[in-house]
Formats: C-alpha cells, structure tokens, sequence
C-alpha cells in the first residue's frame, strides 16, 4: 500500500491508510505501507499519530528529494519528490516476497503510475485509490490566482493530469473513492473505466482517537469553553468552491446581528486550519468576507492547519460544530465522521447530491444534527434565511441527544467497516486472477 504521507505527518492525506491498514489484519490481510522518510516531510510532525499505528502494521520508509532544492525549481509535490524512492522501493519488495495485490492511494496523485510498472513486476492486481479527483477544478475554475481564480502553473498542472491519469486508470484493476460522486466522474472523463469494479469508502472515523482525546486534561488553544459565549467550530480547509456556501452563512450571521443582537453577540465561530497548510505564507479566508458583511467581530480565523488531535479537542470542546460542503457535487468531508463523533450539536450545509446529505439522512436526525441543502438552482446563497432559522433555533436550544444518531448507520462508517470492505475487494480480485 502505497501513501506518501502517513504518520507522523500531519496532513489530510496521511489518514487514509493510518485508518484503514490497522484493521485489514483482522480480515485477513496483511498490510505493508510504504511511504516517505518523515525527514522529508514539508508540514508539521505530529509524533502522537505514530501511537495509533499497531506493530502489525509494516511500515516501510523511502527518501525523496528535498524540497529545499526542488523548491528553486518551482516544484515541492511530495509524489514527484519521492517518486523514484517510491518506485525503487516497491520493486525491491517485490521481487522479494510475494503480494497478492498492490494499492495506491492519491493524493498526492503521480504515484499512481507506479501501479503498471509494479503490477508488471510483481504480477498482481492493482488498486487506485481516490481521496480527491485527480483532474477537477483545480486548473479550470478554481486555482491559486486572485480571486481563487486558474493560473497558468495551476492550468498546466491539470493539462497534465489529463494526460496521465488515463495511463493508471487503464492499468488499474479496481477503483475506490471516497464516494460515488468521484468514481461516476472519473467514468465520464475515462471510458475504459467505465468496465473496472468502482467501490466507494468513505473516509470513516475512529472511535478510539475520540477515546484518547477525552481523557485528555480539558482545554483547548483556540477558545476559552468557560467564557459564557457560545462556541461554534467549523475545523479544516475552506475550498475556493466552499466561498459561496461560506457566504450563505455569514449573511445568515448579519441577519442574526439585526433581527437577534442579543443572542449574536453570544457568539463566537472559529474556523480552524482553513489554509490547509501548516507552514509557509497563509492568507485568511474567512475574515475579509466576514469584514465585507460585517459580522467579523464575531469570527475568529487560524488559518494554519492544526494537529489532528488538536482539531479533535477542538470540537469535543465546542458547544456546536459547524460544516460546509461546496459547490461541487461530488464534495465529501472527510471531516464529518469526526464531527458525528464528536457527540455535539452539529450544522451543516451541503449540495444536496453530495454523499454527506444522504450518509447525514440516514445515520442522524434533528434536532442534534440540522442539515441545510442546496442544488444547481436553488444555489448556497439562496439558503440564507434557511440557515438564519437552523442557527437562531440552535442557539436557543443547543440539543444533541444520542437518540438521534443511529449508531448501527454509524457503524457503517466506521474505520473497520471500510477497511472490511477494501479488504472484500481484494479477496474478489484475488479469486479472479
């Protein structure tokens, strides 16, 4: 299984392999990680995250080429830096030991074309593994530029994608994603992946990391919980397509401050690591639409990514958690199961063809969870006085009772559930060659 990033990195990507591997032994699979020397890693270490990988899970570690040089060559994506490590590795494994499949997860995507190479080698069905797509709208309608606007370096790098991506997708035996929404896309662009079995898995959640965080010592760097304001976190990255939907709720904020001043000067909303990045130069995200609306004397923004665990004390200790989804339908959060597990009253507005709406439909019920949907259109921003009620009644009455989370829906989600599912996928593949 093949994860640049993996503990003690601290990024998003790290998470999917750190909780899927730990459970495939139970159902009878094997895992052995490669991944990249944590010298090498760019972000924040987060050594804590090393103590939720067990001892059965082989973790093997490459080199890769140092940003600090790549970086003068106007480059730093971890796949390309570690890619001939990556590549090298993986040969050496197996031409020494038998493996009955090999998998790839992306982001970042470039080690996707180890799969023909290594499938070629070790004679052994492939697994690709999407986090996010690997040519969306990154490059066409949303990039680094002003505004969240395409660059030229951001249209080039999709150019090439374009070009790639069909390379691994025809060379892979099966795809997963992290929902139906990304592998129907990748269909339309690709046909020939259109005969290979599409499995969706979603992120999942662990209970046990909620375990360890509550035994935890009380408090949190972010906000005082004893203040006498109420407290509502939205906690990881705002997307250039999530400004609309971000929008929606500030203008459901100046509502509040006009129709309720009493009740919206109770109020304090974080939003947490919304730069996705842990180092380097990060603009605020949130603060200038909220200036331009007028109700940024209630926000406070950290745009800089925080340690996972301290992302989950953050909403263990918040009086509510806050989500919001995108523009694009296909948009899953890796964040929700951490913010169902968090056991707080919990707001969130999404497409309504996103897999968040119908997971939320089934697995939780007003008014613990309150869910806000949008479509093409009836778009985010026509949602105001939708989202102006949800928050108004949240605030009057915060309420999360655990009758209204269906757990046995819960568990379906569950970090082993999904690992139990890969694993199904690698028998049937295995049956078949």
């Amino acid at each position: 299984m093949v994860s640049p990033h993996f503990p003690p990195d601290s990024s998003a990507a790290t998470h999917r392999l750190r909780l899927l591997a730990p459970h495939l032994l139970e159902f009878g699979w094997r895992p052995t990680i490669v991944t990249v020397d944590p010298r090498y890693y760019e972000g924040r270490l987060e050594p804590a995250l090393l103590a939720t990988v067990p001892d059965s899970v082989q973790v093997v570690r490459v080199r890769a080429w140092s940003a600090n040089w790549t970086r003068r060559l106007r480059f730093g994506d971890l796949g390309l830096r570690a890619y001939s490590g990556l590549w090298r590795t993986c040969r050496e494994l197996v031409r020494c030991e038998r493996f009955d499949c090999f998998f790839v997860t992306i982001f970042p995507s470039y080690p996707a074309l180890l799969g023909p190479m290594v499938k070629r080698v070790g004679r052994m069905p492939f697994v690709l593994d999407y986090q996010d797509p690997w040519v969306g709208s990154w490059g066409s309608s949303t990039g680094p530029g002003s505004g969240g606007k395409p660059d030229l370096k951001s249209r080039l790098s999709r150019a090439v994608a374009a070009r790639l991506e069909p390379i691994a997708v025809r060379a892979a035996d099966a795809i997963t994603s992290v929902s139906a929404g990304t592998y129907e896309a990748l269909r339309g662009r690709i046909p020939e992946a259109r005969s290979k079995p599409c499995v969706p898995l979603p992120m999942g959640g662990e209970p046990l990391d909620f375990d360890l965080i509550r035994s935890r010592p009380p408090g949190n760097s972010v906000f005082d919980s004893h203040d006498g304001k109420f407290h509502l976190s939205y906690v990881g990255t705002l997307l250039p397509n999530g400004i609309e939907t971000l929008r929606s709720l500030l203008k459901a904020l100046a509502l509040l401050k006009v129709r309720e001043p009493l009740m919206f000067s109770t109020l304090r909303v974080h939003f947490v690591g919304t730069s996705n990045q842990s180092v380097g130069r990060m603009e605020e995200r949130v603060l200038p639409e909220a200036r331009a609306l007028g109700v940024a004397e209630v926000i406070d923004e950290i745009p800089a990514r925080v340690d996972y665990f301290d992302a989950l004390d953050v909403l263990v200790r918040s009086d509510a958690v806050l989500l919001l989804g995108s523009s694009e339908r296909h948009y899953t959060a890796s964040k929700l199961y951490p913010a169902i597990l968090s056991r707080r009253p919990l707001v969130a507005m999404y497409h309504n063809e996103s897999s968040v709406v119908a997971i939320l439909g089934r697995a939780a019920r007003p008014p613990s969870v309150r869910l806000i949907t949008y479509d093409d259109s009836n778009r985010a921003e026509s949602r105001v006085e939708a989202v102006y009620a949800e928050l108004r009644s949240m605030l009057d009455a915060p309420i999360y009772d655990p009758a209204d989370v269906r757990q046995s829906v819960l568990e379906e989600y569950s970090a082993r559930s999904i690992a139990g599912r890969l694993a199904s996928l690698f028998d049937d593949l295995c049956a078949t060659q």
